[in-house]
């Protein structure tokens, strides 16, 4: 990406109808302990913002001072660091947000300053944060401002050539950078580049400054965005609710099915069992009546062959009748008569 490239230090080319009478109003904003206060106080040619060296950020809270630079009335606002882990994100936001009053009526100029060096993943959401709380507006307004300028090695060009990721955020802050080297005895002149520099941005954009209705406007977007992103965890909870409902309703209707099926072969065991005892008392009860016709017909038979006897003996009887031996049985009567006789008449 060589979008850096359409500005290098020839600031001097572009014309400016900001007089120096105009006030430059300057805000410094950065990652903790990379030298804002200490550039501030170049800047301004004296020491207004408390720095030394330290891993901790000097400044907690939005400060303003003011001084005549080379005959330009210059304003600089120094803000906390971003990413402090003392101070929560949505705390630092207020606070930054707290240099639009400082700068009133609005700044001219973010300086967004980077320490040359290593290219933390924090710096490379610097722009992202910026454009965040002071929104897509805030882009035309920034400048990348890199620090401990005696650090390098080589030019600045061939420094952001070897980084993707820098020239990406040069690019988004209008293609301009600078280069502070706070251990220079005489600092006046990269100070008065930089203002020059600053001045040729305004002129870019027509003299105008970051106003408050922007501002205003970017935290409109910012209360969209909380809305838009509540509703959305909305619907994401409601549709986790609606899941997480789903689930049971189809595990608790998994679960009747189961009970369903297990009561349905329960009842089809128990009514297997009564059919089957069924079967048995129905044969059971069919071997008993079989056995009582059985007896019932026995009885008959034997009933019949009385019959046949009974008629059997009368036949013989009526034939003995009619027979040699009714003679007999008429002798044996004539005797039983007179030995009747004989006793009742003696």
């Amino acid at each position: 990406m060589d979008s850096y490239k359409v500005s290098p230090n020839n600031a001097y080319r572009y014309g400016t109808n900001l007089t120096n009478n105009n006030e430059l109003r300057i805000v410094m904003v950065g990652k903790t302990g990379i030298g804002k206060s200490a550039s501030g106080n170049t800047i301004l040619g004296r020491p207004c913002f408390e720095s030394k060296c330290s891993a901790k950020s000097m400044t907690v809270n939005c400060s303003k001072c003011n001084s005549d630079v080379d005959g330009q009335q210059v304003a600089v606002i120094d803000t906390p660091g971003l990413f402090d882990t003392r101070f929560r994100k949505d705390g630092t936001t207020k606070d930054l947000s707290l240099c639009i009053t400082y700068a009133a009526p609005g700044p001219h100029i973010f300086l967004v300053v980077i320490s040359v060096g290593r290219f933390t993943e924090e710096e490379k959401h610097s722009v992202q944060w910026i454009q965040e709380t002071f929104g897509k507006s805030a882009d035309k307004y920034c400048m990348v401002l890199f620090t401990h300028g005696d650090n390098l090695e080589s030019s600045i060009e061939e420094f952001l050539s070897e980084s993707p990721e820098l020239q990406e955020l040069v690019s988004r802050c209008n293609g301009q950078y600078h280069v502070f080297n706070n251990k220079l005895k005489d600092k006046k002149p990269q100070v008065i580049e930089l203002l020059q520099k600053i001045r040729n941005i305004v002129k870019r954009n027509g003299g105008s400054h970051y106003t408050n209705e922007m501002f205003q406007e970017a935290e409109r977007a910012i209360e969209e965005k909380k809305q838009r992103i509540l509703k959305e965890k909305e619907e994401e909870i409601r549709k986790q609710k609606e899941e997480l409902e789903r689930k049971i309703q189809e595990k608790y209707q998994t679960e009747m099915q189961k009970y369903q099926k297990q009561l349905q072969a329960e009842r089809e065991r128990e009514k297997k069992e009564r059919e089957e005892e069924m079967k048995r008392m129905t044969e059971m009860m069919n071997k008993q009546m079989e056995r009582e016709k059985e007896r019932e017909r026995e009885w008959e038979r034997e009933k019949r062959e009385m019959k046949n006897r009974e008629r059997e003996m009368e036949r013989k009887m009526r034939k003995a009748a009619t027979s040699e031996d009714f003679n007999l049985f008429t002798d044996v009567g004539k005797v039983v008569d007179d030995s009747v006789k004989l006793v009742t008449n003696p």
